[in-house]
């Protein structure tokens, strides 16, 4: 949006310049490299592409149309965003498709191109074996029985669900103290039936334990939250030693991860389960 000062690195190289770091190149890396690393991974696989516009083209002219002074010598984003627009459906091709878009062509329309109404493109983008949307796969109807049998297993079981908080979406948030402030937020919320049922009150710490791990937490009782659901938010637990986030530091709560079980893998897609983690929940 506004030009950088002279001598002020613009965000792309910070980031470039991070990347040095951790791949061992030192604090003093050119981040020009790693943009030059990082464009040429990109056009080699294009080139490799059966399916791309300049399949079989030469790297290094793709490099150089994308890099010389003819093209305004883009670099960092820009010149990622170019390529990837030139070879695109709507791109030059670098030069295949003579009036293509790129981002010098959009630099001389600034309120942008009208290419017309949507057209669709579902049936021919579509790989499945039917080549329709398939909405029940054989693979997830097979499923169904297990996840039925599951639902009946255990009927006083609760399952852990996680939440995030406007004020508190990413944990560095916690050490601001303004969007800290106010009544704690890292508690257990459960549905009145469930803490009628298990003699909890208001407020209370109860204990909520996993297969693998354990945490104390006051309650929180509210209707928002579904019968023998359960609810930890998710960040917190910066009371233990070492932390360095002094403000977080106080506001300690909860880490919610202490529950999650390491061996609780989901059969038909082989991902972890971090929601919806049996627990059992008692009186502190």
């Amino acid at each position: 949006m506004f030009e950088l000062p002279p001598g002020v690195p613009d965000e792309w190289e910070i980031l470039a310049r991070l990347a040095a770091i951790a791949q061992g190149l030192g604090p003093d890396a050119d981040p020009a490299t790693v943009d030059d690393v990082t464009i040429r991974s990109l056009i080699d696989s294009a080139v490799r592409d059966e399916s791309c516009v300049i399949h079989g083209r030469s790297a290094d002219e793709i490099y150089e149309a994308l890099s010389g002074s003819a093209n305004g010598s883009l670099r960092g984003p820009d010149r990622i965003l170019d390529l990837l627009l030139r070879i695109g459906p709507f791109g030059d091709g670098f030069g295949a498709n003579s009036g293509g878009v790129s981002v010098a062509l959009l630099k001389q329309h600034p309120h942008g191109i009208d290419y017309g109404a949507l057209r669709p493109r579902v049936p021919e983008v579509l790989r499945t074996p039917s080549g329709k949307i398939e909405l029940a796969p054989a693979e997830l109807l097979a499923d169904l029985p297990r996840l039925r049998a599951s639902l009946t297993a255990d009927p006083d079981a609760l399952l852990l669900v996680g939440r995030r908080h406007l004020r508190s979406n990413n944990s560095w948030m916690h050490n601001i103290r303004v969007l800290v402030k106010g009544k704690p937020r890292c508690t257990l919320q459960m549905h009145p039936l469930d803490a009628a049922r298990l003699g909890v009150a208001d407020g209370a710490p109860v204990r909520v334990t996993s297969r693998v791990g354990s945490v104390v937490a006051p309650v929180e009782i509210t209707e928002d939250i579904r019968e023998r659901v359960v609810s930890l938010p998710h960040g917190f637990g910066h009371g233990v030693r070492g932390t360095r986030l002094s403000v977080a530091h106080e506001v300690g709560g909860v880490n919610s991860n202490v529950l999650t079980d390491h061996e609780a893998i989901d059969p038909l897609s082989g991902n972890a389960v971090l929601n919806g983690i049996p627990v059992a929940v008692a009186v502190a």
